[in-house]
C-alpha cells in the first residue's frame, strides 16, 4: 500500500496566528515542529496499517516548511518551490489513498480558523464547474482525477465538517475548534497527534469505504479576485477570460492544468498586489 500526504499548515495543531504561517514571523519555527509532528503521526499510523511507502508533499507557501531532520525516517519528502502541481504534486494513480494534513476551510468560512482559498487575501472565492470550491475540493478532485480516494483529513473542525459534506464518510480530525479566523480553542498536541495516528490507521484499514471524488470534465476554474489589477493581469494567460470586473475563468479537459494554473495565477496576483500597496 503507497500512501500519499499533502500537508499544509494553517490546519496544524495549535496554529491560529498568521505570523506562525511564514518565515521570520513569531511562532513559526515552532509552527513547523508541530506540522512535522503531525504529518508524522499519519506516517506512523499508516505503517501500523500495512503502508509500504509514504510520501509527503510540503503543501504550504514556501514549500519549505516541513522539518526533514525530523521526519520519519520511513517517509520521504518532496520540498520547495516550482513544482508543477502543486498541492498535489507527486500524486500518481499508482497510490492506494491520498490524506490531507493541517487543511483548512474555504475563504468566508465563519469559523474557519486562517480561512482563506490558495491565496489569504487576494481572492474571495473560488469556483470549480460553478460549485464555490477551497483547497479540499481542489485536491480531492486531482486525486480523483487519477482515481486515488482520500481516506483522512486533518485540520479545524470547519476543514472537518467540509471534507465531510464534499466526500462523505471519510476519517477526520479535529484537532481545533475554531472560534473565530485567528482564535480557537486548541487541543494540545500529544492529543491531537495520538487522534490522527489512530484516525490514520483507521483510515487505511478500510479503504475499500471510500471511492476517488470525481469531478466530470471539462473543468472550469472560476476565480473571484479582490483586485480588477490581478483579474486583468490573470486574464492574459492563455485560456483564460475575464466573465467581469474581478472574475476570471479557465476551461479545460485536463486537471493537471487547473493544479498548475494555480501557480501562475498566485504568482501574477502577488506581483500585482505587493507593487500596488493599499490599493493591492
Amino acid at each position: 500500500m503507497r500512501v500519499y500526504l499533502s500537508v499544509d499548515m494553517e490546519g496544524v495543531t495549535g496554529l491560529t496566528d498568521p505570523e506562525e504561517m511564514h518565515a521570520g514571523g513569531r511562532g513559526y519555527e515552532r509552527g513547523c515542529e508541530l506540522m512535522t509532528e503531525d504529518a508524522n503521526a499519519v506516517v506512523a499510523g499508516a505503517f501500523e496499517a500495512g503502508a509500504r511507502a509514504v510520501l509527503l508533499n510540503d503543501a504550504h507557501g514556501s514549500t519549505k516548511n516541513l522539518r526533514v531532520d525530523l521526519l520519519d525516517p520511513r517517509a520521504t519528502l518532496i520540498r520547495g518551490p516550482g513544482k508543477p502541481h502543486r498541492m498535489a504534486q507527486g500524486l500518481t494513480a499508482d497510490f492506494d489513498a491520498a490524506c490531507f494534513v493541517g487543511y483548512h476551510a474555504r475563504a468566508g468560512v465563519p469559523h474557519g480558523v486562517l480561512n482563506h482559498t490558495w491565496m489569504g487575501k487576494e481572492i474571495h472565492n473560488v469556483y470549480l464547474n460553478d460549485e464555490i470550491c477551497g483547497e479540499t475540493r481542489l485536491v480531492a478532485g486531482f486525486a480523483g482525477a487519477l482515481g486515488v480516494p482520500v481516506a483522512l483529513v486533518t485540520g479545524d473542525d470547519a476543514v472537518c465538517e467540509e471534507a465531510v459534506e464534499l466526500l462523505g464518510e471519510v476519517e477526520t480530525v479535529a484537532v481545533k475548534k475554531g472560534v473565530d479566523r485567528f482564535s480557537a480553542e486548541l487541543l494540545p498536541p500529544s492529543v491531537a497527534q495520538e487522534r490522527i495516528r489512530e484516525a490514520a490507521g483507521r483510515a487505511l484499514n478500510r479503504l475499500s469505504d471510500f471511492s476517488p471524488y470525481v469531478v466530470q470534465p471539462p473543468y472550469r476554474l472560476g476565480v473571484e479576485w479582490n483586485s480588477t489589477a490581478i483579474a486583468a493581469g490573470c486574464a492574459l494567460v492563455p485560456g483564460t477570460r475575464l466573465v467581469g470586473p474581478r472574475h476570471t475563468e479557465f476551461e479545460t479537459g485536463d486537471y493537471h492544468e487547473i493544479m498548475a494554473l494555480f501557480g501562475l495565477f498566485a504568482m501574477i496576483a502577488g506581483q500585482v498586489a505587493c507593487g500596488s500597496g493599499i490599493y493591492g
